[in-house]
């Protein structure tokens, strides 16, 4: 799940393998929850477009990499009207050992590319590889799959720079404006697609995603927005769920005044570690935690006046405080976020900037991916809740308290404006009927705060809570033994921690 941007819209971050409108979104009618229509064929062949992140060299081929892509009904409620075509990618199980069938992931968002995603973390799921086939795909709305687009490069990048300080009346007029603007050009270059993206559809694309692989059953890894997609889906269609992972879960009754308050202390705390971390290794920001926080603001309110240049781009406050949200999400990036900040303190924003562009999903050319754009799509598609004026400044300044440095508004800021209206459909998840589900959420994750593992765990009715002790968003991808051999244990051989099990940092 992405964490509240500090100005704009929404959830944001890396995913995490690497660090609406009324009854249209399929809310009903449509096939039955209960099963799905004969799916089309999947086509599969050579992956010819992979994203290569800035800095990589050019990928090499891997024959072991299979891209395809799957027609699905736009509208359910119109099953034989227009289509969308969901890009996909498949490694096929390499043994030894018996062929479970296939493995689906989401890794995040909502926005993230899971066929680039895919491709560049296999290795991370060599284990669960060995028997199954793993599978992602872009879902609606993303990249291949009628990603939503927003403008152009130049267009997003005012969106993604804007300064969330000083906290003030100018500050958030001028954030009112080109959310605005940011939302128009949506309307005007994706509105047919808008209605149609929530997690409601997604997860109906699962189950034809499931019937074109040839499984009895999904099963499924869902990382971070995954685990919500996977509890809507388990919700729709309990009979159909196999063997189901949900590592860092959303709590999806949350409303977005909770939502951002409950992320505001996750990163604040993740923040506070990371400086106390900093300090005991010999931090190069300062002696003490106080005197590393304090070099740390003053740069975020010097850049408010001086952004740095970076080539011919600047690097703001906004993006400033986007990349060290961004290095947050992982332990293993605090060295990095070290080094980056101080840099910047001597006058060089370049790694500062990397980390930004990593997280906004800006290429070496200056375009973007759609994961900015995708999310408030998806996000503001998934509930019916429109925030006051009011009820947005009453957010921010609880915030603020919280954390001068990520306290905003939240997603309500841009779903408060966005053109299509939405649906509660997706914050309604009872999985009763369904296979044991397993929830895996962590004490020190900052973006989806520990407190929504057992929401959701008793939400869902079938789900069993594994708790993991550690930092950072994600657990199964935090290098913990203990977390890998218990996912591992249950994806491959169905057996299922405990009641009440954790795993150390």
């Amino acid at each position: 799940m992405r964490r509240a941007h500090t100005t704009v819209a929404a959830t944001a971050g890396l995913t995490i393998a690497l660090a609406a409108c009324g009854l249209s979104t399929g809310s009903t009618g449509g096939p039955s929850p209960t099963g799905s229509a004969a799916a089309e064929k999947i086509a599969w062949g050579a992956c010819t477009d992979l994203a290569v992140p800035e800095g990589a060299a050019p990928a090499t081929p891997n024959a072991a990499l299979q891209c395809g892509k799957l027609r699905v009904p736009l509208d359910y409620t119109k099953p034989g009207g227009e289509t969308v075509d969901l890009a996909m990618i498949r490694i096929p199980a390499t043994g030894p050992g018996e062929r479970i069938g296939s493995l689906v992931f989401n890794f995040g968002g909502p926005g993230a590319s899971g066929v680039d995603t895919m491709a560049r973390a296999v290795k991370a799921f060599t284990t669960l590889n060995t028997r199954y086939d793993l599978v992602s795909f872009d879902p609606r709305g993303v990249e291949r799959s009628r990603g939503v687009r927003c403008g152009d490069g130049k267009d997003m990048e005012a969106y993604v720079s804007l300064n969330s300080l000083p906290s003030n009346e100018q500050t958030r007029e001028k954030t009112q404006a080109v959310t605005e603007q940011f939302t128009k050009l949506c309307e005007k270059d994706s509105g047919p697609v808008l209605p149609y993206v929530g997690t409601v559809n997604a997860a109906r694309d699962m189950d034809k995603m499931r019937v074109a692989l040839g499984d009895a059953k999904l099963n499924y890894f869902g990382m971070s927005y995954g685990t919500h997609l996977g509890a809507v889906y388990a919700t729709l269609f309990p009979k159909n769920v196999g063997r189901m992972v949900l590592d860092a879960p959303l709590d999806p009754s949350v409303t977005f005044e909770q939502r951002t308050i409950a992320q505001t202390k996750g990163f604040q705390q993740a923040y506070e570690s990371f400086l106390k971390d900093c300090v005991e290794q010999g931090c190069e920001l300062g002696k003490s935690v106080e005197a590393a926080d304090k070099k740390i603001t003053n740069l975020m309110y010097q850049l408010v006046e001086s952004p740095l240049k970076v080539g011919d781009r600047e690097l703001t406050q906004g993006l400033a405080g986007t990349a060290v949200a961004a290095a947050l999400y992982s332990r293993l990036s605090w060295p990095f976020l070290e080094s980056a900040l101080a840099s910047a303190l001597k006058g060089d924003g370049g790694a500062l900037m990397y980390l930004a562009d990593t997280y906004t999903g800006r290429r070496p050319d200056g375009t973007y991916s759609t994961e900015m754009s995708s999310f408030p799509a998806v996000t503001c598609v998934d509930t019916a809740e429109r925030p006051s004026e009011q009820e947005l400044v009453r957010t921010e300044e609880a915030a603020l308290k919280i954390s001068p440095l990520f306290g905003s508004v939240g997603a309500g800021s841009i779903c408060r404006v966005w053109p299509v209206p939405g649906s509660d459909e997706a914050k309604k998840v009872d999985a009763t009927g369904s296979g044991p589900i397993l929830v895996v959420a962590g004490k020190g994750d900052p973006a989806t705060p520990y407190q929504w593992g057992p929401k959701l765990t008793k939400q869902l009715k079938t789900a069993t809570l594994l708790t993991y002790e550690g930092e950072g968003h994600g657990a199964y991808l935090s290098g913990s033994k203990c977390i890998a051999g218990a996912v591992n244990a249950y994806l491959l051989q169905g057996k299922m921690p405990e009641e009440g099990a954790s795993c150390p940092s």
